[in-house]
């Protein structure tokens, strides 16, 4: 505070003073000198420095030099008759030493800008704009700003689609949302919901199952293949169509694989024809690709158009270029047949694989030639994962030396090997990666067991003794773990408290799981492509025999149904349980 500053506050505050005083004369009777005066309320710094100068014991004086000060305050120091005089005027001096300090402190009422003080708040969470609120009704008017609370809706995965102008009110948004949280986590724990089993394809047998975001595809060995769309609760699947379709019935060649993403649903067929169909487009493919040999690994992107296939020594990756044909992006020559193929997320541009072909794992680029990323003699790989910046596989360990059975994690950019986890006696059959959070990965053993592994520590965090047969399908989130085995059983975890919440099991092994916060997929797949039954008329005798997909729904918006799982909602012209299945029949609506 300069000079200048100095004698306008003193000045100010005389005036000030001399107001108050004449306006206490005016309405109030004369108090005996030295009485205080209660229930007068003095803003800002005038009443803080009245209460130094009157407990003090003089009046204000005017602005004295430093010499003075020092003077002064030599003289306070010795007892004397000026000691009061000396102190108050310390006092004052201190005061104005004390809000010159204060310049940088952020009151936000007062010197810092709105925007400012809400580029503060935003890095506080939930809890801390909580006790932010309480602070002040200034600090609450920042602390419950939508822009805050837009973003903390962001972050959380809230509305993640919507624009701030979408709503009002963020704060109850917010709290909306972590209520129907907290409600479809008790759903999943309770097992309150619904069930439904996708409907079948007379005559013929369940081959391959995929999904993504809810919308489901099936391949059949009728040549069939057909999309549900469970977020609308209408299981009544159309058929995606096929240019052979003028052939005899049954002449159609088996489905071997089916691949469907939020734009695109991909079959591949025994005798090496590739159909792709667009989901906006209609029934018929928008394309068709022949491959001299049978198809043996199918990958999708998950949010791009990019396919790979791979066939005896060739993996060919498809898209269609700025025009809308689709055409080969690019070829590779590998040295074994590939037996897992993943396409690498977010590299739209430049797509990018990782095939697994016996004991060789390649990184194939579209924009450069195959390169090996791993190879072992001896140790082929048993399961494969990818996400945006890692591979993870499984490898055995054979011959003579035996180390072990592990899970590599290499890094596509470096390529190079980061960790080795695990150490088990049998193999690794499935590995999840991209699903799994941050620094954690999940995998299923043919020891019957589940692990999920830390890759910060290198080592196994948790080990579940999940099925009776080996592990065939897992999956993880912030809290469970939901895995498949090969006897059929879907097992449900809380793994924070190792803890198995429920199950349900059906005939064939689990080939398939995907889950989010309030839906499951599951399929079960057998390992016979064959109806072993001669009445092929009766549902209930050879149902058993085809392979069963269900959709299971924890929203809180159904839980009107009042069922609980498993049970299931068959449509009106189902026949009632006998024999070997027993269905529950409910009243139409």
């Amino acid at each position: 505070m300069d000079d200048h500053s100095l004698d306008d506050f003193r000045r100010r505050w005389q005036e000030e003073l001399a107001q108050s005083q004449a306006l206490r004369k005016r309405r109030r009777p004369r108090r005996p000198e030295g009485t205080p005066e209660h229930g007068e309320q003095a803003s800002g710094y005038l009443a803080l420095a009245q209460g130094l100068l009157e407990g003090a014991g003089r009046p204000p004086a005017a602005r004295t030099t430093r010499a003075e000060k020092q003077d002064s305050a030599s003289r306070s120091r010795s007892p004397s008759t000026h000691e009061g005089a000396g102190g108050g005027e310390q006092l004052v001096d201190q005061l104005i030493r004390d809000l010159n300090e204060m310049d940088d402190v952020p009151f936000f009422d007062i010197q810092l800008p709105y925007e400012l003080a809400i580029s503060i708040f935003q890095y506080l969470d939930r809890k801390d704009l909580g006790r932010c609120a309480q602070v002040s009704k200034t600090w609450k008017a920042i602390a419950e700003d939508e822009v805050l609370w837009y973003r903390l809706c962001q972050q959380d995965g809230h509305l993640p689609d919507s624009s701030i102008s979408d709503y009002s009110r963020w704060k109850l948004i917010f709290q909306e949302c972590r209520a129907k949280e907290h409600m479809l986590r008790t759903n999943w724990k309770t097992r309150k919901g619904a069930v439904s089993e996708l409907e079948h394809v007379a005559d013929a047998v369940l081959c391959d199952v995929h999904s993504h975001d809810g919308v489901v595809i099936a391949g059949y060995t009728s040549g069939d293949v057909r999309v549900w769309d469970t977020r609308t609760w209408d299981y009544m699947a159309p058929f995606l169509g096929s240019e052979s379709e003028e052939d005899e019935p049954g002449t159609q060649p088996y489905v071997s694989f089916v691949r469907i993403n939020n734009s695109l649903a991909v079959a591949a067929y025994e005798d090496g024809f590739l159909n792709i169909w667009g989901l906006r487009t209609g029934k018929h493919p928008i394309h068709r690709f022949k491959h001299d040999a049978r198809i043996q690994a199918l990958a999708l992107g998950r949010e791009d158009v990019t396919v790979a296939t791979a066939s005896a020594f060739d993996v060919v990756m498809l898209r269609p270029n700025e025009e809308g044909c689709w055409q080969v992006a690019a070829e590779f020559e590998v040295q074994k047949l590939v037996d897992y193929l993943e396409l690498v997320p977010d590299t739209e541009r430049h797509p990018v694989a990782v095939a697994a072909a016996g004991d060789l794992v390649y990184l194939l680029r579209a924009d450069d030639s195959a390169r090996t990323l791993h190879c072992v003699c001896s140790q082929p790989a048993s399961c494969l994962d990818v996400s945006a910046t890692q591979a993870a596989f499984g490898v055995k360990s054979l011959g003579w030396v035996h180390e072990g059975n592990k899970i590599l994690v290499y890094s596509l950019e470096a390529e190079r090997c980061l960790s080795k986890l695990g150490n088990a006696l049998g193999d690794f059959t499935c590995v999840n990666l991209r699903d799994s959070p941050p620094s954690l990965l999940v995998s299923g053993n043919r020891d019957r067991r589940v692990r999920i592994h830390d890759l910060r520590t290198n080592k196994t965090a948790l080990s579940l003794s999940a099925h009776q047969l080996g592990v065939s399908a897992v999956q993880m989130d912030d809290w469970k773990v939901v895995s498949g085995g090969e006897e059929g059983l879907v097992s449900v975890w809380d793994y924070r408290m190792n803890q198995k919440l429920w199950e349900v099991h059906s005939r064939h092994p689990v080939r398939h799981i995907a889950f989010n916060s309030h839906s499951l997929i599951t399929a079960n797949v057998p390992d016979e492509r064959v109806v072993r039954s001669a009445d092929l008329d009766n549902f209930t005798t050879h149902r058993r025999h085809q392979g069963l997909v269900h959709a299971y729904q924890f929203s809180v918006d159904q839980l009107a149904l009042q069922s609980s799982l498993p049970l299931c909602r068959p449509s009106c012209d189902t026949t009632v349980g006998c024999g070997y299945d027993l269905t529950l029949a409910f009243p139409c609506e």
